[in-house]
């Protein structure tokens, strides 16, 4: 066969497989515009996939970073040509024409000043003349920005436009200072929880330490170790959430502190599934709870008395219970401080409560069955499942080749 025949059968061969992938490619289109629905469900799609792009930049702390990859998302919602994000006393990001920065600021100023919107026409630029709108973001009673569009000819469209989306960027500035408090009133929660570990309790410890120095000395060192096992637990920095396991290491320092003083008059049985020890619960949860029943069951009965620790598996559910044979609490105390009145000495029962409610749900709150002279049982339930929380991801410190924590 011919050279020249051999290369109009290649270029054929060639063509065909270009016109079969061009076929192939177009049919693909055509499928995913079909699955995608109308041009009007498509251009919903998309805003909606542009603004929760742009959500997670604009709550918490807002840096540099945070606002310009928002003002990115927020440019292709508006179709402007520029657009400027402008946090007062905070980050200015500007995507699209950065010679309009002084532009955007002096709009936003006046937006801000005024809490009304603002539109500019024929704003001077290196290329030209451009229009502008700018828009108030309003977080409560307070305007604390604007998101200034760019266009050629800003028309009432845009101008609403700018408006709806400023309100959407103060949305998620007010979800994000929410998140903040959330956060600060967990840690106030702890802090509380930390303040119940009274000083009487320090001052009991440390002297039943130096009544071993002397007798026993070997005894006294494994007491210090507990009660610095137990103090760098229970005052730790770190981490919202612990596990069973690291909250029961620091129950049994508790405990051993507590033996000291108390002698055989403290009683203990602990009963734990295996299977349940890697199950998240949140910081100080089950140690204030024993320590309830040491202060308030036991401390005031005459002889002492026994503590029961149990941890159970029930199904998606883990159920940890503290019970004592102590002196007992009038149910309409435990009532009116479950409820929210003053807890007084029962600070311990309200918060772990109120954690695991906001945690979980209302239906995980503490269930307490006790009565004056018939003792107390504390019930809690935690899911053993907790998407986002693993017990290879909680922060629970480390421990040394003698199986203390270390920092």
């Amino acid at each position: 066969m011919p050279e020249s025949m051999l290369l109009v059968a290649a270029a054929g061969v060639v063509a065909g497989a270009l016109a079969v992938g061009v076929v192939v490619l177009l049919r693909r289109l055509v499928v995913q515009s079909r699955e995608l629905g109308t041009d009007a469900e498509q251009a919903t799609y998309q805003t909606l996939h542009l603004a929760s792009r742009a959500a997670k930049h604009l709550r918490g702390d807002m840096t540099e970073s945070d606002a310009a990859r928002a003002a990115r998302q927020l440019r292709a919602m508006l179709g402007a040509d520029t657009l400027a994000l402008v946090m007062a006393g905070g980050p200015v990001a500007v995507d699209g024409d950065e010679t309009l920065v002084a532009a955007a600021e002096r709009l936003a100023d006046e937006a801000v000043a005024s809490g009304r919107p603002q539109v500019e026409r024929r704003v001077p630029t290196p290329s030209g003349e451009t229009d502008a709108a700018a828009a108030p973001i309003r977080a409560g009673d307070e305007v604390v920005g604007a998101v200034v569009a760019f266009a050629p000819r800003v028309r009432a469209g845009l101008v609403r436009a700018t408006g709806e989306v400023a309100e959407w960027v103060a949305a998620q500035v007010e979800l994000g200072e929410l998140d903040a408090s959330r956060a600060a009133l967990a840690e106030l929660e702890v802090r509380a929880l930390r303040a119940q570990i009274s000083p009487h309790f320090i001052y009991n410890s440390l002297n039943a330490i130096a009544s071993f120095i002397n007798t026993d000395p070997a005894k006294a060192r494994e007491l210090v170790l507990e009660f610095a096992d137990f103090t760098r637990y229970s005052f730790r920095r770190h981490g919202d959430f612990t596990t069973v396991a690291e909250e029961l290491r620091s129950i049994d320092s508790y405990l051993e502190l507590e033996r000291a003083r108390f002698g055989d008059r403290l009683k203990v049985t602990l009963q734990v599934a295996p299977e349940v020890l890697s199950t998240v619960i949140p910081f100080l949860s089950i140690q204030p709870l024993v320590e309830n029943a040491v202060r308030h069951g036991l401390e005031g009965k005459e002889g002492g008395g026994r503590i029961t620790i149990t941890a159970e598996d029930r199904g998606a559910d883990a159920e940890i219970t503290v019970e004592d044979d102590g002196v007992g609490i009038d149910p309409e105390v435990v009532a009116e401080v479950l409820a929210g009145g003053t807890p007084g000495e029962h600070v311990g029962l309200r918060n772990v409560d109120l954690r695991l409610r906001q945690v979980y749900g209302d239906e995980h709150g503490l269930v307490v069955e006790t009565n004056v002279g018939a003792g107390t049982l504390v019930r809690m339930r935690v899911p053993k499942s907790q998407p986002g929380r693993s017990a290879a991801s909680v922060d629970v410190g480390g421990r040394g080749a003698d199986g203390r924590l270390v920092p």
